[in-house]
């Protein structure tokens, strides 16, 4: 890839506008802090990588080794200064203005999580109601919560790397969801993150609608893998894989999940997790499986492996529809007026879903470790939310292993990983896996896949 190697100064859009001298020195300070000045760095390096088709973060951080930024402060605010950028963030010598305007959604993340969260007594993120509240609050510093509006934020969940079929299907569901004034809400990345973005934009021009809302939900560990894609107008990275998560089901209304991989599943088996909890056993939340023709057989596979570890009730929570974005559409639409109508009569807002309970085993962020990875319990018998829980961590390491910088450092040194459970679960586990590297789903096509785990049965 070409870099601009020109220095670059930009001033903020849209927000940090109008800033007090005390804001402005703060922001600058806390940008400059060693930990949070790396997190900065990198957020800011993939939104400027935007159309990247690399899905290694070491890869990427590497690529672009000399790229730094700095905010720089003045009378009138703040602006931000870079060099060594992608030239794929440039036309004629200018940044593209939403890459301007996702570039201050990434300072202004940073620098509130670090400052108003992680080191504000208020917030113990060591109680579940502590963790939902900080959750809250990122999302509302950030304008992801829109009061007094109806249930309308569908997130959708998908694969980076997806066939040309598949990411043409995901658009196909987008326009059908646009055309019903629905909004989006995904990972922000490429391939079945950005595609429902592109067909729901067209759905909202068709019924002239002017304020479609396209939101992006990252977080530091992926967002370089996952660069995010040029649709989103409303980006928000989240501390960590599992607060992200939360994101979603709180601010989100229902979910659509596309085709994908390890990091699908992993967001399958989350909201199967939450919703197998007796205490959220009559709270609606719509759950469809959808994808062309060609994605059936990733669906029976994903649903054979839910009913083997998970059992028939996690089934009655989701509906497979396939080659059918009308019925998705027209299904996910009729779902959002059952929870508009449980909200209003339990007196909970629209905007987050504050009733809905989430074990703490979901919340806490889990670090995967070799050791971690290799004492999680799994095994048949287990309380199916608590089982649902460990098997998202197994799906959590693999991709840490296959994408993330730290993941892929520590297979580098010590090798796969060592998933142990239950003969049954292992080999419907080895049987899933092996189907993603069949279809080619673990990474971005090009590369010869080595697995990053071994599957120990017993």
């Amino acid at each position: 890839m070409t870099k601009h190697t020109e220095i670059t100064r930009i001033t903020p859009h849209g927000q940090m506008e109008i800033l007090s001298q005390l804001e402005v020195n703060q922001l600058k300070q806390n940008s400059e802090h060693f930990g949070s000045y790396d997190i900065f760095r990198r957020c800011s390096l993939a939104v400027l990588n935007v159309g990247s088709i690399v899905d290694d973060t070491t890869e990427v951080l590497k690529e672009y080794a000399d790229f730094n930024i700095r905010v720089i402060s003045q009378e009138r605010g703040i602006k931000l200064e870079f060099e060594n950028a992608p030239d794929s963030a440039f036309v004629d010598g200018e940044v593209i203005t939403g890459i301007q305007e996702q570039l201050f959604s990434v300072l202004r993340d940073i620098v509130f999580v670090r400052n108003e969260i992680e080191a504000n007594q208020n917030f113990d993120l060591s109680r579940p109601d502590g963790i939902t509240n900080a959750v809250f609050h990122i999302l509302r510093n950030a304008n992801i919560l829109v009061p007094e509006a109806d249930p309308s934020l569908v997130v959708c969940w998908g694969g980076h790397s997806i066939s040309r079929t598949e990411y043409d299907y995901t658009k196909e569901v987008g326009y059908e969801i646009g055309l019903r004034g629905l909004n989006i809400c995904t990972g922000c990345g490429p391939g079945a993150m950005k595609g429902p973005m592109k067909g729901a934009a067209i759905g909202h021009s068709k019924q002239r609608i002017y304020g479609g809302r396209y939101v992006g939900m990252t977080e530091p560990g992926i967002i370089a893998a996952e660069s995010p894609n040029p649709i989103v107008n409303e980006l928000v990275i989240m501390p960590d894989i599992e607060k992200r998560l939360e994101g979603f089901v709180r601010a989100g209304h229902g979910i659509v999940v596309f085709p994908g991989g390890v990091g699908t599943a992993e967001e399958i088996l989350y909201i199967l997790g939450v919703l197998l909890n007796p205490e959220n056993a009559s709270i609606p939340f719509p759950l469809i499986l959808t994808g062309p023709e060609s994605a059936r057989a990733y669906f029976q596979h994903i649903d054979e492996f839910i009913k083997l570890t998970l059992g028939n009730e996690a089934q009655q929570h989701y509906q497979i529809i396939i080659d059918n974005p009308s019925m998705v559409a027209r299904e996910i639409n009729a779902g959002l007026e059952s929870v508009r109508n449980f909200r209003r009569e339990n007196s909970d807002a629209y905007y987050y879903n504050w009733i809905l309970k989430i074990d703490h085993s979901f919340q806490q962020p889990f670090v995967p470790t070799h050791e971690n990875v290799a004492k999680l319990e799994i095994k048949q018998g287990m309380d199916r939310h608590h089982l649902a829980a460990n098997l998202r961590r197994v799906f959590s390491a693999i991709v840490a292993g296959n994408v993330k910088e730290d993941g892929i450092a520590r297979i580098a040194e010590h090798g796969p990983f060592e998933i142990r459970g239950d003969v049954e679960i292992m080999d419907s586990l080895d049987r899933l896996l092996k189907s993603f590297i069949e279809q080619h789903r673990m990474k971005i096509p090009g590369k010869r896949y080595s697995p990053c785990y071994r599957v120990i049965k017993g």
